[in-house]
């Protein structure tokens, strides 16, 4: 299963035995155990408070009405107060410092209505001084349930001398009470409990939730003929603000108030509206709604208002026996959504990066089952937390790391790989045995993945993970997937994207959640279609730079800039660096991937400048230097762990031997490695293509090796050609490989290497290149050479002495400079050659 599931509250284990030693000896009598599990039985929990504490109340022998209180971090319970007499109580909320009390609660019909309080109502909401027990304020007396809750304005705060009531009301408004209190020794009591100041701060509502942890009140209103969703902040200092308004696309008319996460009454009948608002700290706002059940399918809709489009997903159902709307749940699980509908689905919706569903989980089956929870009678009270109603049990709920690569290396699908590796990389975030992990499957799975690079989704993914922390807002500049679009569909869920308007911020200058909010907004609103940090703008930017440096046109400050970056990457890269180092890696410099290094990180300091408004320039030279430097560390770590996968030794691969299977093996995956970095124009580590050279010469026929190198799966650097040249010796066989490598090599270094094999092949190579380059400059400037007035008088071999004269004329006009090489040298070589031909 993929979620897992904790038990944090059980009222057997961690009521029963505490209320077996409270009970008074004269109330216990003829006490057994039947009698306790019966009280236990009418234990039932009434609210969560933010810190986690559980408020619970339960009837004694006596039926007295008893309210409770377990500490989930000490796991102690404590007696708060008693009713002496059988009531319902709907509601009740304690403050954090344990001295105040708030309840609401029916009388129960089967007794005699003898006012204990007056007026006598149906509902009454009271408010109790229990530090220590005290007086006893009426607050409501009125037919229709109140819910009660105070507000925590910050977990585990001081003491304070003033407290701050909800009171949320059926008859669809919500008031706030402030009440000072006065400390005496050990006594606290309400300053003036007839002057309690009230304040209704919402009203005409028909939806409400109320967010405990953070301590927002969102809510539904009718405004100018059209739902709205508002939220109401409470801050820390007992002010609140309207601080949301957002226009829904949904109708919620001729419905009664309902009330969510303010409704711990098992009694209680569902409601038909199914709608629940969802927020993380990385400043996502969702809103989640089911529709009604059609036959065979069942359609739920989540608005993604810090995108500005929601999605509407519909389901195929194999069977709708006994099946309501009501059994369909929406659960908090910060970086998803769980959409739950108990023995047919388990959906979860990545709500930071809703654009491509592949990211999505869609499980049927056992995959779907999460340990017998029955979703009507399940409410989520706190982040990643699970209150089952019918049995008083609390429950924690995340993904499981296990399961999650259990799933991977299980899944068949390429939308469920990647479902598991954005999970796996992004939220549960990469460490050394994870990434571990995923490279086992990634060297196990790369041809079974059709639709994604599995080794572009690992990098990309890893970097995110790490960077993003870096700075404010980095998250909507780098690259989280290497996807562009995914239109495949995922089997057995069909969606579909609409626009929704965007929500209007009522405060200007937020911090915290609402400011990642605010920022996500403009970002919808005002910002490039896409501001990730895009691989094609630095491809088109490497073509001219390749081109540029062929023209010479390139200022030299600009490529001293572009080598310095890269001098800075692989500095860091040499501490990151693992310690075994297995591969022999930086046995080299390879110019290319130093060029490519230093602009990438040119490239990302000019995008992170452009919309990083209040980061410094110093910073974000740091953060794009170490950007590309956790890059090629990331590509090391890769080749370390396949490098000691297949047991392969530290030493520098000899070219002369022959490879075997394990080499040819780690030879695959370095393709591999290259096709992934080519297709996204990353840089590789110094020394990569040097060693994927030298594993190319030992495991592949010549001729295969010359058919890598011209469609570039091989890249010739100068050291690779060195070791080829001076390792090999110079049979027939291995003159022809080398030769043939010397012609593929780049002109600005072939004749470098050419030089270090003193063989006649080649010389010969040398010498028709020197002749082929003068010839194409001639061509180009167009200038004709006037030698054949100064022929010598020795024509024995007329066409050769008038390219020499010729090559003569253009040497001494400076067109051509070459070291050891001149037209004497080609005559003599263009004679030695004829006359080995001619056997003479």
């Amino acid at each position: 299963m993929l979620l897992r599931v904790g038990a944090a509250f059980d009222p057997r284990r961690d009521v029963a035995p505490w209320l077996s030693e409270q009970t008074p000896a004269a109330e216990l009598g003829d006490c057994n155990a039947d009698t306790l599990s019966k009280n236990l039985e009418t234990l039932h929990i009434v609210n969560v408070e933010r810190n986690g504490n559980i408020v619970y109340t339960w009837k004694g022998n006596q039926r007295h009405t008893h309210i409770g209180l377990y500490d989930l971090s000490s796991r102690k319970n404590e007696h708060l107060y008693t009713f002496e007499k059988d009531l319902h109580v709907t509601s009740c909320s304690v403050n954090n410092e344990k001295t105040l009390l708030a309840a609401s609660f029916l009388q129960s019909i089967k007794e005699e209505r003898v006012p204990l309080f007056q007026p006598v109502s149906k509902s009454l909401t009271l408010l109790i001084e229990i530090n220590p027990v005290n007086n006893v304020t009426v607050l409501k007396a009125v037919d229709s349930c109140v819910r009660v809750q105070f507000l925590y304005p910050v977990a585990e705060t001081n003491t304070c001398s003033e407290n701050c009531l909800l009171l949320i009301s059926e008859d669809k408004y919500v008031e706030k009470v402030d009440i000072r209190v006065v400390k005496g020794g050990h006594k606290v009591v309400i300053e003036s409990s007839n002057d309690l100041r009230r304040e209704k701060i919402v009203d005409d509502l028909i939806w409400a939730q109320w967010d405990m942890l953070e301590q927002r009140l969102f809510y539904i209103v009718l405004k100018e003929s059209r739902e709205t969703l508002n939220c109401i902040q409470f801050y820390p200092d007992k002010n609140f603000k309207l601080i949301l308004e957002a226009p829904l696309d949904i109708s919620l008319a001729d419905i009664e108030l309902i009330l969510v996460n303010l409704d711990y009454d098992q009694e209680m009948i569902p409601k038909p509206l199914n709608l629940q608002v969802f927020t993380n700290e990385t400043g996502c706002l969702c809103i989640c709604y089911s529709f009604a059940l059609s036959p065979g399918e069942l359609s739920y809709s989540v608005s993604f208002l810090h995108k500005g489009y929601s999605k509407m997903y519909t389901v195929a159902l194999e069977r709708t026996d006994s099946l309501e709307v009501k059994d369909l749940a929406f659960l908090n699980l910060d970086y998803y959504i769980a959409v739950y509908l108990p023995g047919h689905f388990l959906h979860l919706l990545n709500t930071r990066h809703p654009d491509l569903t592949c990211y999505n989980f869609f499980l049927t089956g056992e995959d779907a089952e999460i340990n017998g929870l029955h979703s009507s009678s399940i409410l989520s009270p706190l982040k990643s937390m699970v209150l089952d109603r019918s049995t008083g049990r609390m429950f924690t709920l995340e993904i499981s790391k296990p399961a999650v690569l259990q799933f991977l290396w299980n899944s068949k699908l390429d939308s469920e790989r990647l479902a598991a590796l954005h999970c796996v990389l992004l939220h549960i975030g990469s460490t050394v045995d994870l990434e571990t992990q995923v490279i086992q499957w990634i060297s196990d799975n790369m041809s079974a993945c059709l639709a994604f690079d599995p080794i572009q989704e690992f990098i990309v993914g890893s970097l995110y993970w790490r960077m993003c922390p870096e700075a404010i807002n980095l998250d909507k500049l780098l690259p989280y997937t290497s996807l562009q679009c995914w239109n495949e569909l995922v089997p057995g869920i069909i969606c579909k994207t609409h626009i929704i308007s965007l929500p209007v911020l009522k405060v200007q200058n937020c911090k915290g959640f609402w400011g990642k909010l605010s920022s996500s907004l403009e970002c919808v609103k005002y910002a490039e279609p896409c501001l990730h940090f895009n691989s094609k703008v630095l491809r088109k930017e490497w073509d001219k730079l390749l081109s540029d440096e062929r023209t010479e046109e390139r200022m030299a400050t600009y490529m001293k800039n572009i080598f310095e970056n890269a001098k800075q990457v692989l500095h860091n890269l040499n501490t990151w660096n693992t310690e075994e180092k297995r591969v022999p890696f930086f046995q080299d410099d390879d110019y290319q991937q130093q060029l490519l290094t230093g602009l990438m990180v040119a490239q990302l300091k000019e995008h992170l400048v452009r919309h990083l408004q209040y980061v410094g320039k110093k910073k974000i030279d740091q953060i794009a230097v170490d950007y590309v430097s956790k890059l090629l560390d990331l590509i090391c770590w890769i080749m370390e762990s396949v490098w000691k996968k297949y047991s392969l030794s530290s030493w520098v691969l000899a070219f002369g031997q022959q490879g075997s299977s394990d080499e040819t093996a780690v030879f695959r995956i370095m393709c591999q490695i290259l096709q992934a970095a080519k297709g996204m124009c990353l840089p590789l580590p110094p020394g990569f293509c040097t060693l994927h050279i030298g594993l190319g010469v030992r495991c592949l026929p010549s001729h295969t090796f010359l058919h890598y190198i011209d469609h570039g799966v091989l890249h010739l650097t100068d050291m690779c050609v060195l070791k080829l040249l001076k390792e090999l010796d110079d049979t027939e066989k291995n003159t022809k490989l080398k030769l043939s490598v010397l012609t593929r090599l780049p002109k600005a270094i072939g004749h470098k290497v050419g030089q270090q094999w003193n063989h006649s092949a080649s010389s010969n190579n040398t010498a028709r290149n020197y002749v082929k380059l003068l010839l194409e400059k001639l061509r180009n400037k167009k200038h004709k050479l006037r030698v054949m007035d100064r022929l010598s008088a020795e024509t024995e071999f007329l066409p050769l002495r008038y390219l020499v004269n010729m090559l003569a004329e253009a040497e001494h006009q400076g067109w051509m400079e070459q070291n050891n090489v001149n037209a004497r040298f080609v005559e003599e070589l263009a004679l030695k050659h004829t006359t080995v031909l001619l056997g003479l």
